[in-house]
């Protein structure tokens, strides 16, 4: 969190960012969508802040959202489902990064659902997304799922929207 840049143009709120930093969101089982186009630092974001949580003695897990689905699916083959939402429910913060990358099936929105119904009022979920909020409900692919889905995820979550240019790009005029 120590090396966040705050100078770069990406529309980060400093005041924002660092009462989210302080984790109250967390302890009050709230969420929080950080929502920007490709390379704004919107991973790297939600690493600071999970970071910032691991020192503040919170379980904290990050993965991929597609990755995550993937590896559901398989648990759900092999017998391991129960054991690993379990897992998922539990742990403090969730970071799930790359939400919207593509549309939902309905294994996808099964597992999600269940995930974030587990978790709802309980534990606090972080998404990182290039879709802007109004475009998932068509991204999760079913009404009803989509209804009930960002039920849990938005109603209660906080919203950090960046924009501006790739900061990757910068880098690698920097380093030319």
């Amino acid at each position: 969190p120590e090396d966040v840049d705050y100078r770069a143009v990406r529309g980060l709120d400093r005041r924002l960012f660092d009462r989210l930093l302080k984790g109250d969101w967390i302890a009050a089982h709230e969420s929080l969508a950080i929502i920007g186009p490709a390379g704004v630092g919107k991973s790297w974001l939600a690493c600071a802040i999970g970071h910032k949580a691991c020192r503040d003695n919170r379980s904290v897990l990050y993965t991929r959202l597609p990755r995550l689905i993937d590896d559901l699916s398989l648990a759900k083959g092999d017998g391991r489902i129960a054991a690993r939402m379990k897992s998922l429910a539990r742990v403090d913060l969730l970071i799930l990064d790359d939400w919207g990358l593509e549309p939902l099936d309905g294994n996808a929105r099964h597992h999600l659902l269940e995930i974030l119904e587990d978790r709802y009022g309980r534990r606090s979920t972080l998404v990182t997304s290039q879709l802007p909020v109004a475009r998932w409900f068509d991204l999760i692919g079913d009404p009803t799922y989509a209804d009930a889905i960002l039920d849990r995820l938005i109603h209660n979550a906080h919203r950090l929207e960046l924009s501006g240019e790739s900061m990757r790009r910068s880098t690698i005029s920097a380093a030319a």
